[in-house]
């Protein structure tokens, strides 16, 4: 039996984002393999041991403070220390510096890994004093693992480690999203419609959605909105000052209405505009549920998810003009759109089922071990 511990400053049910999910899956499925994962993360919560997250072990560390989006803990150190000395393999998930820090700072000789999810994009000016220990840590690990070819090409930091990057693709489980009762599905049909676009995502500075709600202001077309965030009262601010009564912000919602969602919506629409967002796990989301979709070319994995004429449409990056000829062609074709949803739940099953992703990852760390 191999035990990886994942690190990650997040995790469930706490907070429920993309890198969240990814852990989520690799931990779920990583038994098949003989593979043990824990995770261990941080939490305003405080600190806690041995919690049961759906079939796998998860702990807290006391989460002390947050300085430009990094989490800090006194008391991780020695958390990770004692939990990483029973681990045979260490799975980092960046970016994170005070993960950086950590790893230096125990000085514990396991195998490593690290999830590469995002270059660091906002955060321009604190980039320049982090650099030195970033390239530093990518330096000391054995394993950088990016989710798409795309990004690892097009990535500046990466393109400096080509020697140990390999190359895995998210992956999900349609086994862990829950049915929805024909009930539910009746629920939201008669709150908004039958026929929409879908955007699921938290509601942060490079998803796009000012763009979004400028091409449904464009085109009137219906739009639904699932997630919350620090935008979100902004964006709901804008959508009433225009009048948007064909956008719908419903806020965070269960799995379960998540799920009625993604099986009712007539496209997903995704309209990430810049690099933060490295996948897009809604737009994976999306395919798995056979749906068309709308992303934006940003030299991410998005575009390695959705082939541009056959799985959706791809439109430059804040270009409300294109963004909403894309919506309106789609919507005035719906037999075009049917096929890129089957095509779409094709490229899924061929690509990006958890199943893939966790084997991917197993062969890494017996490799590494």
């Amino acid at each position: 039996m191999i035990k990886v511990l994942h690190f990650f400053k997040t995790y469930y049910p706490e907070t429920m984002g993309g890198i969240e999910q990814v852990i989520f899956q690799l931990a779920e499925g990583s038994a098949r393999y003989g593979i043990q994962a824990e995770v261990l993360s941080l939490s305003s919560r405080g600190a806690a041991r041995n919690e049961t997250v759906g079939t796998h072990v998860a702990h807290r560390s006391k989460l002390d403070l947050h300085v430009a989006s990094t989490g800090f803990s006194f008391s991780a150190f020695g958390d990770f220390a004692e939990l990483a000395k029973g681990a045979d393999i260490i799975h980092f998930h960046f970016p994170w510096p005070y993960m950086d820090l950590v790893h230096f700072a125990t000085r514990l000789r396991k195998p490593t890994v690290v999830s590469y999810h995002s270059d660091i994009v906002k955060q321009k000016t604190l980039l320049k004093l982090y650099k030195p220990l970033m390239y530093r840590f990518l330096s000391s690990v054995d394993c950088i693992v990016a989710s798409s070819p795309n990004y690892a090409q097009s990535s500046r930091v990466l393109t400096g480690f080509k020697e140990k990057v390999s190359i895995v693709p998210y992956g999900l489980d349609r086994a862990t999203y829950p049915e929805a009762s024909v009930e539910k599905l009746e629920e939201w049909k008669k709150q908004v419609g039958e026929k929409f676009f879908l955007f699921v995502g938290a509601l942060r500075y490079y998803k796009g959605i000012h763009f979004l709600l400028a091409a449904a202001e464009k085109t009137r077309l219906p739009v639904v909105i699932v997630g919350g965030g620090m935008l979100e009262e902004e964006l709901k601010a804008k959508a009433q000052a225009s009048a948007l009564d064909n956008v719908y912000f419903v806020g965070k919602l269960p799995d379960v209405d998540k799920a009625a969602l993604l099986n009712l919506c007539y496209a997903l629409v995704f309209p990430s505009h810049l690099r933060s967002e490295s996948f897009g796990i809604s737009l994976l989301e999306g395919a798995m549920y056979g749906k068309p979709m709308i992303s934006c070319e940003i030299g991410s994995g998005m575009s390695y998810i959705n082939i541009a004429g056959e799985t959706g449409l791809v439109v430059p990056p804040a270009d409300v003009d294109a963004l909403a000829s894309a919506m309106q062609t789609l919507w005035d074709q719906p037999e075009r759109a049917a096929q890129m949803g089957r095509n779409a739940a094709g490229r899924f099953e061929k690509v990006f089922t958890a199943d893939v992703m966790v084997a991917t990852y197993a062969e890494i760390y017996r490799r590494l071990i």
